[in-house]
């Protein structure tokens, strides 16, 4: 087994200001109306309205430097395709695992499983990274860790800081796009706090009436460093422009991912980067249309998230039909530490061994 290390970014971030405490409170009181985490596939969430209209925050972009060393000279193919086999519990299928292109050098995917955490600085009911402070919340990252480094001792487990930088809203805002873009400030800190615990970061986008066309290019200053890979969420892509995200479940088409996923190629290849990963939250079919036409690259890492709550026969069951049936590359699976034990008798969330029986083994974790 290859121990490879996640590499630090050594970037400080040339953003300057500071965020009014004015504002700060008023992107904190928009956030808690809008409660966002992942529902199952019975139906859109049930969400409150905010209490008025989003103010745009003025922001500057950040003028980040790559200063990571270059991605190994090689692909080991052996591991490579050993580990795909451990993925799948030593029993290959004609779906799985995937066949396509090896990934570049320097790949994450399937050399380690990535446990990440999930939310917004700014509020305590969008995921753990605001419920707690950011001593506690890494402490208790890391126990999490350190439980699924027992539980699969065949692979080494990434911690991951995924941040909600674009949160969809139920009001349109100032420029109508019902989408609340964070302060660069606010990444500032989940770079901070990821490399604290040698550990990576993924950039969350909730694209409301917005698009990823619109949405992803102001992020490229963080998404052009080694370490920062990116999360899109097809529940709140209102395409129709006429429901409010939060109302219906939202959608992705394969060209919107496609779109994506070029442009990570593109960073990629222009900063001789190792492999971006890309997230896709997926609990039910709906959330992405043709999906068999999603293109595999050498330069991005696809994972399609299971990110669907409730009591663990359903949350595998959504996992089967929405993941496993509908293969891409490699499967992700959220658990959440409220929603999950809702349901009677269910007191306890499930454990690493309960999600390493499932089909193919996910390698994506994520925490909510």
């Amino acid at each position: 087994m290859i121990k490879e290390r996640i590499i630090n970014h050594n970037i400080k971030s040339a953003l300057a200001f500071k965020i009014p405490q004015a504002i700060k409170f008023f992107i904190h009181l928009c956030l808690c109306f809008f409660v966002l985490g992942c529902n199952n596939s019975d139906g859109a969430k049930k969400k409150q309205p905010i209490a008025k209209d989003t103010a745009a925050v003025k922001k500057q972009r950040p003028e980040a430097v790559v200063t990571a060393p270059a991605p190994p000279a090689s692909l080991d193919t052996t591991l490579y395709k050993s580990l795909l086999l451990h993925m799948v519990h030593d029993s290959a299928s004609a779906r799985w695992p995937v066949k396509g292109p090896y990934p570049l050098p320097g790949a994450i995917l399937p050399f380690k499983r990535i446990i990440a955490y999930y939310g917004n600085f700014y509020s305590t009911r969008m995921g753990i990274l605001g419920e707690l402070e950011p001593d506690a919340m890494l402490k208790k990252l890391m126990g999490e860790v350190k439980k699924w480094q027992q539980a699969d001792t065949h692979i080494g487990v990434v911690p991951a800081i995924h941040y909600i930088v674009a949160s969809a809203q139920s009001q349109p805002g100032k420029g109508g796009k019902y989408r609340l873009r964070m302060p660069f400030t606010q990444i500032d800190k989940a770079l901070e706090l990821a490399k604290k615990v040698d550990g990576i970061v993924f950039l969350d986008i909730q694209v409301g009436w917005s698009s990823l066309q619109e949405e992803i290019p102001g992020l490229e200053p963080y998404l052009k460093l080694p370490n920062v890979h990116l999360a899109i969420d097809p529940e709140f892509s209102m395409k129709d422009k006429v429901h409010k995200p939060g109302t219906i479940i939202g959608t992705f088409d394969a060209a919107d991912i496609n779109y994506a996923s070029e442009y990570l190629a593109k960073l990629v290849k222009q900063y001789n980067l190792p492999p971006k990963i890309l997230v896709v939250h997926r609990f039910t079919l709906g959330m992405v249309t043709n999906y068999a036409q999603i293109k595999l690259r050498p330069e991005v890492q696809m994972v399609m998230d299971m990110d669907g709550w409730g009591f663990p026969a359903k949350k595998v069951n959504s996992y089967k039909l929405a993941e496993v049936n509908n293969p891409v590359q490699f499967t992700g699976f959220k658990l959440f530490y409220k929603n999950d034990i809702q349901t009677p008798p269910w007191k306890t969330i499930m454990s690493p061994q309960d999600v390493l029986k499932l089909y193919p083994r996910p390698l994506y974790i994520q925490y909510q």
